[in-house]
């Protein structure tokens, strides 16, 4: 599967290493080259410095032949930008993208976009602590 994740903070730089990991191949888009420094060095992926609001950062990312793009940065409004260019402008099947108001998350999964919010699965999570339910088992971080 071809993947390009916009945002290389922990959570893309996770997801990156986890898809490649498997043998996906991995693009990384990041405004801040610096960010890459999140990537394990047997990262066999592409990191490519560049907006993923940017058509001609996409092009250049590959995203003719991308089967899944993901919009991970920390700013709602560029995730949901760059989310509908790539679906509704490029095309790609699967389009996955973060958002962290959860009226707004709400709002464009209503639209059409495959979205979640960290902040109520984040909520849901501490709640069931809280009140002592069972919580989800959590995938080893850094294998």
């Amino acid at each position: 599967m071809n993947v390009i994740i916009m945002g290389c903070g922990r959570v893309g730089a996770t997801l990156a290493k986890l898809l490649d990991d498997e043998g996906h191949h991995v693009t990384i888009l990041d405004i801040d080259p610096y960010s890459f420094r999140r990537l394990p060095a047997t990262f066999r992926g592409t990191a490519l410095v560049g907006n993923g609001t940017d058509q001609d950062v996409l092009v250049r990312a590959g995203i003719a032949e991308a089967d899944v793009f993901v919009a991970a940065t920390q700013g709602d409004n560029r995730n949901v930008m760059a989310a509908q260019i790539a679906k509704h402008i490029f095309g790609v099947r699967r389009v996955v993208s973060r958002i962290y108001d959860p009226i707004r998350e709400q709002m464009y999964r209503e639209l059409g976009l495959e979205t979640f919010s960290p902040t109520v699965v984040g909520a849901h999570y501490m709640y069931a602590l809280v009140v002592g339910k069972p919580t989800p088992a959590l995938p080893p971080i850094g294998r």
